[in-house]
């Protein structure tokens, strides 16, 4: 009787293991201070991320204006995030995370001081804003390629896992708290929640053992190591395929730039925005959320390049099947779907970046990684806003749901390496 009351709780809680996230990584001390202070990050940015474009369209009254603030944001995030990761590379990656860490909070201060004291100068906050995102852009790479130096590789599925949900959740709830707090404290506030924040975190950065380069070699990171990271990059093909894989994913088939069109023409809401456009904008890091609280059975596939095409392919399945929907829930069903299997494409990705790339190039791989991230939806915005004033957006969506199944496809038979790797736990099993 008391051997039978054993086993059942033993059973249960590896069955619960199979399905919860995995938290093992959070028993190490220092990966677990780094994913505090990047889930305050995470969450502040987005406190920024709200109140910018609204304080510019208060100052302005247009959207054009507005529009701006996507090239101020996308400008720095591009350069800053290449160069970021060149000198993550090059220098103690604790240090670095310190100053980026300083940097962001100052900007965010700034921002603050010039919200709060009503100083009207659009540029100002824009310029403002560029600072800040050069900041966020090298913390980025620097922050992920920390990852491989606090984990054991067995692990690191399980700690991408945790990176991812602290994202998601600094996505779905950072827009979510803006809109709670603006009406009741004021725009100015949120600038200043995100200062405090920052502050109150960088105990966490602090308290991280020191990360200096493997060499021993301490240097300044020029143009060279960039150019040096990309050469690196093509001739690896498993690295080199994992961005081309995400750039068809996120260029093809992410349909972001038509959910005010869809929301209104297809899903009856009305001009000035309601429902349907909460619920698009909402679906996708809803479904993200979800896979990463359920995460716990990552870190056992060891065929990883494989879980990243079929989970690619399921996301060009779902945005084809949200394309051709009618029905705002069925949309919002498959929305919900390809933000989940978007999320497992990138926790695998993040996974064979961290493992597959060693680390004099790391975070140089992180940066390129960031870039990819951030620049492809926007790419993605420019050409499904193309094609749907010509064809219309069930073509554009549907149309790019199906392309990026076909080129995901074809480019397994190019880059074959990636389909066959394995987690290296995998490959000693095998051996």
């Amino acid at each position: 009787m008391s051997d039978r009351t054993e086993e059942t709780p033993s059973k249960g809680r590896r069955i619960l293991g199979s399905i919860v996230i995995d938290s093992r990584p959070l028993r190490i001390a220092g990966f677990r201070r780094l994913w505090i202070s990047s889930m305050v990050t995470a969450i502040g940015s987005q406190l920024t991320a709200v109140a910018v474009p609204k304080q510019v369209y208060d100052l302005t009254g247009s959207s054009a204006y507005v529009g701006l603030t996507g090239v101020f944001g996308l400008v720095p995030l591009l350069v800053f995030g290449l160069w970021g990761g060149a000198i993550a590379d090059t220098v103690d990656r604790r240090k670095l995370l310190i100053v980026s860490n300083i940097g962001i909070a100052v900007t965010a201060a700034v921002l603050w001081a010039q919200a709060f004291l009503g100083i009207g100068s659009v540029w100002l906050v824009l310029v403002l804003l560029a600072v800040n995102q050069a900041f966020f852009a090298v913390n980025m790479p620097t922050r992920n390629a920390v990852v491989a130096r606090l984990v054991p590789e067995r692990l690191l599925p399980s700690a991408a896992a945790l990176m991812g949900t602290m994202n998601t959740f600094g996505a779905v709830f950072g827009p979510l708290a803006a809109g709670a707090l603006m009406p009741v404290l004021g725009l100015s506030t949120l600038y200043l929640v995100d200062t405090i924040a920052l502050v109150a975190v960088l105990w966490a950065v602090w308290k991280l053992p020191e990360l200096p380069p493997l060499s021993g070699q301490v240097r300044r990171a020029g143009l060279r190591d960039v150019v040096d990271g990309f050469r690196y990059m093509a001739t690896q093909k498993v690295l080199l395929a994992s961005f081309v894989v995400d750039i068809i994913a996120m260029v093809a088939g992410m349909p972001r730039a038509l959910f005010p069109e869809m929301a209104e023409r297809t899903f009856g809401d009305p001009a000035g925005g309601g429902l349907a456009l909460g619920w698009l904008y909402a679906a996708l890091p809803i479904g993200a959320l979800l896979i990463t609280l359920t995460s716990g059975w990552v870190s056992r596939v060891g065929r990883q390049g494989v879980a990243v095409v079929v989970a690619i392919c399921v996301w060009g399945a779902a945005i084809a099947g949200f394309g051709l929907s009618s029905s705002l829930w069925l949309a919002v069903v498959f929305l919900a779907i390809a933000g989940a299997a978007d999320m497992v494409s990138a926790i695998y990705r993040m996974a064979i970046l961290q493992s597959a790339a060693t680390d004099e190039m790391r975070g140089r791989t992180q940066g390129a990684f960031t870039v990819v991230v951030a620049g492809g939806p926007r790419i993605a915005d420019l050409s499904h806003g193309w094609v749907a004033a010509g064809a219309g957006t069930a073509v554009a969506a549907t149309g790019g749901g199906l392309l990026v199944i076909v080129l995901v496809l074809a480019s397994m038979l190019l880059l074959p390496a990636f389909w066959y790797y394995r987690a290296a736990s995998d490959r000693s099993d095998k051996s």
